[in-house]
């Protein structure tokens, strides 16, 4: 069974009112972009409880998952992941984009192979891992584990 929400919920945080992200783009929810960047916060008048965020956030992710199928190097891996490898996929798709996710080549051709310890590595090494280390770190080793157990009693 999917953890997808309760590990975005956990990596990205949840607010219930609009707030600027660490770029400057009014956000709300568990991360979700509500605006182009530098739009006043005072446009964004409401609050997004807890379960209508995992609600739009699940949506989300949907959209994400099928923009994943269409590029063939992301869903070549995402077939040979268990769920756990396959919830680090779509989080890494939905932190920097699907386009994002498929600049990482030689990860993803490690996966499709069933090479998690080295597309573990290949994580680490990343401009990604550098800018946000910890969260990283978690996902590197799901992957080479197929285990959520970087994340004990977090999800």
């Amino acid at each position: 069974m999917s953890q997808i929400i309760p590990l975005l919920n956990y990596e990205e945080g949840y607010r219930e009112a609009p707030y600027y992200d660490s770029l400057g783009f009014p956000t709300a929810g568990t991360g979700i972009l509500l605006g182009p960047k530098g739009a006043p916060i005072s446009h964004y008048t409401f609050t997004v409880p807890k379960e209508f965020s995992d609600v739009w956030l699940q949506n989300i992710v949907n959209k994400k998952i099928e923009q994943m199928r269409d590029m063939p190097e992301i869903w070549a891996a995402m077939t040979v992941c268990n769920g756990p490898r396959q919830d680090i996929l779509i989080s890494m798709a939905y932190q920097m984009g699907v386009k994002g996710l498929a600049k990482f080549v030689n990860t993803l051709a490690l996966i499709a192979a069933g090479n998690f310890t080295g597309a573990a590595a290949g994580m680490l090494t990343s401009t990604w891992a550098q800018q946000t280390p910890a969260r990283a770190k978690r996902h590197a080793e799901v992957m080479r584990t197929g285990t959520f157990t970087a994340y004990q009693g977090a999800l």
